[in-house]
């Protein structure tokens, strides 16, 4: 995927205004216009414009492109930074009207994935309920494990009377529950947009997803570790000590193990009305011939195993 710089498609200085973003837009549309132009390229360019308008134009997603940071180039590689749409608040505003299939595969990987989405709020009477924002937010497994109150940190732009982008800072003390999942929310009655005439209040709705954790990974409410063992661990077996969330448990590994096999815990997954499972995932480790005894004792191995693990590819 290639990086899109939309301030140089559209001729524009990162600063510019709003007023400069739509006669920049108008300018070169007159000019790339399939029907009107006979520019090279002239399709591929007026849709390069459309895209470039359709985030610059919306104070919510050109804020959500700058946080991405000036140092990159077009037509690079390019993978969003981890956590990049931590703590972004939006309010509605989606794709105003505009399909997101019909741009870049950078586009989408931004704007069709960050929860960024059609606003679904009925039509404004004056006594209008404010309307719903939305916010991802990244927590730890072990929040969602034993539940947890943790101070949060949220990021809203807002245009000024100069017609640039502002961002607010706002915090908030939340509660997780226990068993939570990325993808699902948390919802704060009255902490979205107020409403007008007297109206209620929105709420915010913030969505989960987990930090990376340095030991295990995670499916549905499934956790799983990779556990290194020696090879005569996983021929003999044993008794290990095993690392889980909730503390270091003992785990018996059956003779004549293999790589990849996998041991379950029931029920020490994440917690719900039934509880996913821990997995351990056996990894063989084999120690390195670095010592002369060390290599004395793999051509032992070698001259009295008979074992060739090849032997079903027929070599």
């Amino acid at each position: 995927m290639q990086y899109k710089d939309y301030y140089k498609v559209m001729g524009l200085a990162r600063n510019a205004n709003q007023d400069e973003i739509k006669r920049a837009y108008r300018k070169l549309a007159r000019k790339y216009h399939p029907d009107v132009s006979k520019e090279p390229d002239a399709e591929a360019k007026f849709k390069e414009l459309g895209e470039a308008y359709e985030v610059l134009k919306d104070p919510q997603k050109r804020a959500a492109y700058d946080k991405l940071g000036s140092d990159w180039k077009a037509g690079e590689d390019f993978r969003p930074p981890p956590n990049w749409d931590e703590g972004f608040e939006f309010k509605g505003g989606g794709f105003t009207g505009a399909d997101s299939g019909a741009f870049s595969d950078f586009f989408e990987q931004l704007f069709g994935r960050a929860g960024f989405r059609p606003n679904a709020q009925g039509p404004h009477g004056f006594h209008a309920r404010g309307q719903d924002s939305h916010a991802k937010i990244y927590i730890n497994l072990e929040d969602s494990i034993q539940g947890a109150t943790r101070n949060i940190s949220l990021s809203t732009p807002e245009m000024d009377a100069q017609g640039h982008v502002q961002i607010k800072h706002r915090s908030l003390n939340i509660k997780i529950p226990k068993g939570i999942k990325p993808g699902q929310h948390i919802r704060l009655s009255g902490q979205g947009d107020p409403g007008s005439g007297g109206g209620k209040a929105g709420d915010l709705l913030l969505e989960i997803a987990f930090n990376s954790h340095p030991l295990y990974r995670f499916s549905d409410a499934d956790l799983y570790l990779d556990l290194p063992v020696t090879p005569w661990e996983a021929a003999l077996g044993a008794k290990i000590k095993v690392p889980t969330p909730e503390g270091v448990v003992d785990l018996k590994i059956p003779p004549c193990s293999q790589q990849g096999s996998k041991l379950r815990l029931k029920g020490r997954g994440l917690p719900s009305k039934i509880p996913g499972d821990f997995f351990v995932v056996l990894q063989v480790v084999l120690p390195p011939a670095s010592t002369e005894q060390a290599k004395a004792a793999y051509q032992k191995m070698q001259q009295e195993l008979d074992f060739n693990p090849r032997i079903s590819l027929g070599v």
